[in-house]
């Protein structure tokens, strides 16, 4: 049971917290954030050395699963949540948001994170969707005074529970065929051929709509773009940051771990979502004036190369490039959300009391008020536009490489032709940032921690791309260990 202490340890940090803020209100509000960052930074640490254990781990009657893989990316949530309330905390303070509530759902949120994570059965996935689900369309309503993040978290919601209907429905149809909720049992029956293949698929395709929601791939996208522009910027990075991880791994238990005999067929239906993705996310994002909603195509088009990655797995029924082809979409999600981390940081950091840096040309000449600022915001964009030496063009290569290996050249060179158009709206941050004069010339305020973690992630996103051995490496045995092969 020792291998649990870290999912325990984050259960007691949220009780803790809760029995905090409830009994010292707002005079703790500090002691509540610092709960959330030591426990998640804990948390997270220790997770990452879980996953050094290649041993799966099963409890609660199989239902749940610690295996490299969920340690991986379990760490990876936990640290990107730590790092994005540093980011917000001087936002939230302006506008009267940094209360124990805020951080509270983020617990919760990240405790749904793992549950997805580490789900071994069809409701443990679920339950983890839900606890993470509920708790963002809470968060992104919190500040009950902007009529535009109430409006972004009902449609969130509506459209959440659009997708939970077709989740549950899907899941219906394979406890049905299958005669089990373990992804092991079912994964065992769907081996066996003797299942009528028509409800098999028709669960799949149901199963697929699910995930494709929650990775806000087209044509599920619907909710990305309003939710990021319409929450608090704060809100914004919890619910484009983590949650696309665990989405992501989420995904893998679904599919892969479960489902990995319906390969040829679920993989048709990325092929298709990963185009759409693709084309829908980077011709958009180059209209868009609201940096967020340009960042929300951006998400959009980013989960289209996770979906390469996913559906580069299986060739002609056979598993030999299956691990390349998953670890390369681990570690692509892994870098989007390093590099997310980093860009809402530098938006977070233009904001003040009665101003939202919102708009594109809120960053003309940044340079000229800060040039670490605008080197690090220029470091994150071309990462995001798959430039060199950034982690993000690596990033890229392994994931066109799986998807040229499984024999699918024309999505390859679609991904290039996209992304080509979306480097648009990349660069023209950068050019705004360094040869427009600047709209605003107040000093941008920061704490040394935030100027220290901005710094530190901009030379994460660098010296990665120099040296992505030691993590796509980490990611390959992680995704060895974890393939039911």
């Amino acid at each position: 049971m020792s291998i649990l202490w870290p999912d325990a340890i984050l259960m007691a940090a949220v009780v803790v917290a809760w029995l905090n803020d409830t009994i010292f209100g707002a005079s703790s509000r500090r002691t509540t954030y610092l709960i959330a960052l030591v426990s998640t930074i804990v948390v997270g640490v220790w997770f990452a050395f879980t996953a050094l254990d290649p041993t799966p781990h099963y409890f609660f009657t199989r239902m749940y699963i610690v295996d490299p893989f969920a340690s991986a990316m379990k760490a990876v949530v936990c640290l990107g949540y730590a790092v994005s309330i540093v980011y917000s905390r001087k936002y939230l303070e302006d506008r009267d948001l940094f209360r124990g509530d805020f951080f509270l759902l983020g617990m919760f949120s990240l405790l749904g994170q793992c549950v997805m994570i580490s789900g071994n059965n069809f409701l443990t996935l679920y339950l983890g969707l839900e606890l993470m689900s509920l708790s963002l369309y809470a968060v992104i309503a919190l500040r009950k005074d902007a009529p535009q993040a109430n409006e972004s978290a009902m449609k969130y919601y509506v459209l959440g529970a659009l997708a939970s209907g077709f989740l549950l429905y899907g899941i219906s149809m394979l406890y049905g065929a299958t005669g089990s909720l373990e992804l092991n049992e079912v994964l065992k029956a769907v081996a066996s051929g003797r299942i009528n293949d028509a409800v098999l698929l028709f669960g799949v395709i149901f199963i697929v709509a699910g995930v494709a929601f929650k990775m806000g791939a087209v044509p599920f996208h619907m909710w990305v773009p309003d939710v990021y522009q319409g929450a608090p910027t704060a809100m914004t990075l919890l619910t484009g940051g983590g949650p696309k991880v665990a989405a992501f791994a989420w995904g893998l238990r679904f599919l892969v771990m479960g489902l990995l005999p319906l390969a040829v067929d679920w993989q048709e239906m990325l092929v298709i979502l990963a185009a759409l993705s693709l084309i829908v996310g980077n011709i958009t994002g180059i209209v868009q004036k609201n940096i967020k909603r340009m960042l929300a195509y951006s998400a959009i088009s980013n989960m289209g190369f996770v979906l390469l990655g996913l559906l580069a797995g299986v060739v002609d029924g056979k598993l030999t490039g299956a691990a390349n082809a998953y670890s390369s979409a681990m570690f692509y999600s892994i870098i989007y959300l390093v590099t997310t981390l980093g860009t809402f940081g530098v938006v977070m950091l233009l904001a003040r009391r009665d101003f939202e840096a919102e708009m594109i040309d809120d960053f003309k000449g940044l340079n000229q008020r800060s040039p670490v600022f605008a080197f690090v915001m220029m470091i994150m964009m071309f990462s995001l536009a798959g430039i060199p030496p950034t982690v993000g063009f690596y990033a890229k290569l392994a994931v066109l490489e799986a998807t040229m290996n499984a024999g699918l050249t024309w999505l390859a060179v679609l991904a290039v032709l996209t992304s080509l158009v979306g480097a648009f709206y990349y660069l023209r941050i950068v050019k705004l940032m360094y040869f427009d004069a600047p709209q605003d010339a107040s000093p941008i305020v920061a704490s040394g921690l935030n100027r220290s973690l901005l710094a530190f992630n901009g030379l994460a996103v660098l010296v990665l791309g120099l040296v992505p051995g030691p993590l796509m490496t980490a990611c390959l045995q992680a995704i060895s260990h974890t393939l039911p092969l």
